[in-house]
């Protein structure tokens, strides 16, 4: 039986004082083709860009087998919603590894590969979904905030937080998740404003993933994204968000420059939701076939799968160990999610107030006579 652990992996970053890093021909950073090639530029200890490289796909597969057990169980009624994050593993994995520790994430919803690696289990992440809970897990000893449902509310709570660690003297940076449609909210442009006045230590790190539910990017702003945080005075990069490699390097840059005392970034990480936006959403409504088929061949586990063969980082004893791994954490997820049970409703009179009053006691009794009057 293996064990399923992503708390503080054994990463080491190779990319620790690179500030030149290549671009493609589209104009982002991107150091692994889609074909798997490494750039010939990217000059670094190639022994520790392989144990990194071996460690961040180990987080993409394993969130993968995660997000389709998750899809699956939603398919059979055990799950109410499902928000899926496949084909935005690298964007993920990649900014997530990148930065400390106790460097304070808020995500949005669909973080589940960021959350898995930074150690939640299955049962928090799934518990929400399954309609038992409010919100999954405690975030203090993950340093992880709960998913945020309502759009780029999660920006002001993030940027919030960014004021007060900078306020208490200490060098967290606070990570920031959100899409291209949480960027066209009101919430968005105030949070960036705050934050690059304030020179606050934050990284607002944007998975553009082409559609806000069905409008696509192109309809919501004639402006690229990271461009428009420039225009706030916040650092911003752009990113290949399918190369783990660059997502990482990028993040790795721009979390110490915010560490530093510089002021707070923007990362555009361009990556491409290969579900609907939830398993409530028919997606062949509003895209193509050919869209599908042209973002599936830039598959971000496939390109790191091709890059570690030729490089010689990956054998089959490796890829077995990752299979069953998957596979123990897809019959762990499935497990764990049958065991929520919906809380008792009388408990919750014991929560509305810390010290319960008598006229909640007498409320939660009438309750329970109430509901024990009914014939099984």
């Amino acid at each position: 039986m293996t064990t399923v652990d992503l708390a503080d992996p054994p990463v080491t970053n190779p990319f620790t004082g690179t500030t030149d890093l290549p671009r493609a021909a589209e104009g982002w950073t991107q150091l692994v083709t889609p074909d798997g090639r490494l750039h010939p530029d990217v000059d670094v200890d190639r022994d520790a860009l392989g144990r990194l490289t071996r460690d961040l796909y180990r987080g993409m597969r394993l969130a993968r087998r995660l997000d389709d057990e998750a899809f699956a169980l939603q398919r059979q009624g055990e799950l109410g919603l499902w928000l899926q994050c496949r084909g935005q593993e690298a964007a993920q994995v990649g900014s997530v590894a990148a930065v400390r520790a106790d460097d304070y994430v808020f995500p949005s919803y669909r973080e589940h590969a960021a959350a898995l690696w930074r150690g939640i289990g299955p049962a928090d992440l799934l518990r929400q979904w399954r309609g038992v809970a409010h919100s999954g897990w405690d975030p203090e000893p993950y340093s992880f905030h709960i998913y945020t449902l309502v759009l780029a509310a999660q920006l002001l709570h993030a940027t919030g937080y960014a004021l007060g660690v900078q306020r208490d003297g200490s060098d967290t940076v606070v990570v920031t998740y959100f899409g291209d449609g949480a960027a066209s909210e009101g919430d968005a442009s105030e949070a960036m404003n705050i934050a690059a006045v304030n020179a606050a230590p934050m990284v607002f790190f944007c998975q553009n993933n082409q559609w806000a539910i069905s409008t696509p990017t192109a309809s919501q702003t004639r402006t690229p994204i990271h461009r428009r945080g420039a225009g706030f005075g916040l650092r911003s990069e752009w990113v290949d968000g399918n190369d783990v490699l660059a997502v990482y390097a990028v993040t790795s840059a721009v979390t110490e420059h915010a560490r530093a005392g510089a002021g707070p970034a923007i990362v555009e990480a361009t990556t491409y939701r290969m579900g609907g936006h939830s398993t409530s959403d028919d997606p062949t409504r509003y895209r193509t076939d050919d869209e599908l088929e042209a973002w599936r061949a830039r598959d971000p586990l496939a390109r790191v799968e091709a890059l570690m063969r030729a490089e010689g980082w990956s054998d089959e004893t490796f890829l077995g160990q990752i299979q069953a791994e998957a596979d123990e954490l897809a019959d762990r997820t499935r497990r764990e999610c049958l065991a929520l049970t919906a809380p008792d409703l009388a408990d919750a009179f014991a929560t509305v107030l810390s010290d319960v009053p008598q006229l909640l006691r007498e409320e939660r009794d009438a309750f329970v006579a109430y509901r024990g009057s009914f014939l099984d």
